[in-house]
This record gives structure tokens, C-alpha cells and sequence, in this order.
């Protein structure tokens, strides 16, 4: 088989079961791996999953010029793959921090096409980081050096020692941590000048009327959990989940998480 040509159009990305789909979008400097365990699951419960890798993330195009890494472009590419899909039913959106202004954004866009909504840790104003963060992305990304440069088992010691410094079994699996850090280093860095061009979502989530799920880990790092708890008040239609994890629930409790969210599709039945 020959390997696919990277065009800007390209969006890497796999897909398992039948059924009405669901749709998972992954966060910042991840992959379409973060949706190791829940993929099989969905599978099983009945549903078709696909996962994709943003655009500069994992398989997917990665533009060579800095600016072209902008929110806009993101969400045109996650667009273009979606319609690539033609699929028939409404879908169902599951989106972790980034993921999760991507499956609003397209929410609010066409309506009509969003079955209901899994936010995960959702990333939806530059607010919800902390301050230090907040400063650095008031502005847009000018030199990438120093992240090209970093070595990936840097990276990976990052990534343990973070893990090892959160309680209540916020451990990552060591498979985990090595895709983690497989994945930072993969990822093209302009990836890091998106989250200075996203849009505050905040004035416009009232107008999702979608079910939705918002859930969370309540030690989150990354951002700040009450911001999770004011997202779900705003939604017409949202039910919260909080576990006692990280910024990455979905891969250090995925048995639990699973559960919320198959219980959460479940309900759309009845």
C-alpha cells in the first residue's frame, strides 16, 4: 500500500464499530492515540468511532510556516475532514481541551448537524490557564527553537515527574507517558501559537442547546476547574461529571470515564 500524500487537506485518522458516529478530537500536542481505550468501547456499546490528528498533530498536514498554525485553520481542516466523512447521521462530538472548543465551535456553526456534545476538560477562553500561560499566549509564537531542540526523553521526564507529582492515582500508564511524549515531539511547534488565536467561546455557549456532558478531572493543572463547572452552568442542556484526575481523565481513569460517557449515550435514548 502505498503511503498517503500529506496535502493541507490530509487528516490522518482511523475508525472502529458501527452505528451512529461519534467523533473524537483530541487536545493540544496529542493524537488521535489519546482515544486508545474509549474507541474499542464505543465499538462495543454499538456506536462507529473515528479519531483524527489535528492539523499539525501526529499523521496529519503540517503546514511549514508558523502562521498558518491560527484556531481558524485548525477548525477549516477538522471541518473539511468531517465533510470528508459524509456521514448521514447527526453526530456526536467528544472533545478533550482544545478538542473541546473545536467540537463547539463546530456546534455553533451548524446546529442541526450535532447530536449531542462529550467535552473533556474543555479549553474554551486563554483565561481558564494560569497566569504565567495567560502572559505568554496574549501574544503569538515567534521562535520555535527551543521547542525543536528539546529532546524527547526530556520530554518524557516532564511528562513522569509531572505525573508522579499528582496524588490520588493520577499516574499515567507508562505506555501513556510514551506516546505522550512520542507525540509532543512529532507534532509540528507552531502547533504552540494556537491557543493565542482562539475567540472567547464563553458569550456564545448559551446558544448550544445540544445535550451535553462536560467532564472533568477535578486536579486539573492545565486549567482551572471551576472554569469547568461555570462552562456547564451556561449550557442549556449539560450534565457535569467530575473524577479525581488530571488534565487527562480519559487516559489516567479511562474505566471510569468510559462509564460516563457510554451512560451519557445511553441517555440520548431514552
Amino acid at each position: 500500500m502505498n503511503n498517503p500524500v500529506h496535502t493541507e487537506n490530509y487528516a490522518h485518522f482511523v475508525q472502529q464499530g458501527e452505528g451512529a458516529p461519534v467523533l473524537l478530537i483530541h487536545g493540544l500536542a496529542a493524537s488521535l492515540f489519546d482515544w486508545t481505550e474509549l474507541l474499542p468501547a464505543l465499538s462495543l456499546a454499538g456506536y462507529a468511532g473515528y479519531a483524527l490528528d489535528l492539523l499539525g498533530h501526529g499523521e496529519s498536514y503540517k503546514p511549514t510556516r508558523l502562521e498558518e498554525y491560527h484556531i481558524e485553520n485548525v477548525f477549516n481542516h477538522f471541518c473539511a475532514w468531517v465533510e470528508g466523512l459524509a456521514l448521514a447521521s447527526p453526530l456526536i462530538l467528544v472533545g478533550h481541551s482544545l478538542g473541546g472548543y473545536l467540537a463547539m465551535a463546530y456546534t455553533l456553526r451548524w446546529p442541526e448537524r450535532v447530536r449531542a456534545l462529550v467535552l473533556v476538560n474543555p479549553f474554551y477562553r486563554v483565561e481558564q490557564l494560569p497566569p504565567l500561560l495567560r502572559v505568554r499566549y496574549k501574544g503569538p509564537l515567534i521562535n520555535t527553537t527551543l521547542i525543536q531542540r528539546t529532546p524527547e526523553w526530556l520530554v518524557r521526564m516532564v511528562i513522569d515527574l509531572t505525573s508522579l507529582s499528582i496524588r490520588n492515582g493520577y499516574i499515567l500508564p507508562p505506555s501513556v507517558r510514551r506516546q505522550t511524549a512520542l507525540d509532543y515531539k512529532r507534532a509540528h511547534p507552531g502547533i504552540f501559537n494556537i491557543p493565542s488565536t482562539i475567540r472567547d467561546l464563553m458569550p456564545l455557549v448559551h446558544h448550544i442547546t445540544a445535550p451535553t456532558l462536560v467532564i472533568w478531572g477535578r486536579r486539573d493543572l492545565t486549567l482551572a476547574p471551576a472554569s469547568f463547572t461555570q462552562l456547564a452552568l451556561t449550557l442549556p442542556q449539560a450534565q457535569t461529571a467530575t473524577l479525581e484526575a488530571g488534565h487527562v481523565p480519559h487516559q489516567s481513569h479511562a474505566a471510569e470515564f468510559n462509564q460516563h460517557v457510554l451512560r451519557f449515550l445511553r441517555s440520548l435514548t431514552c
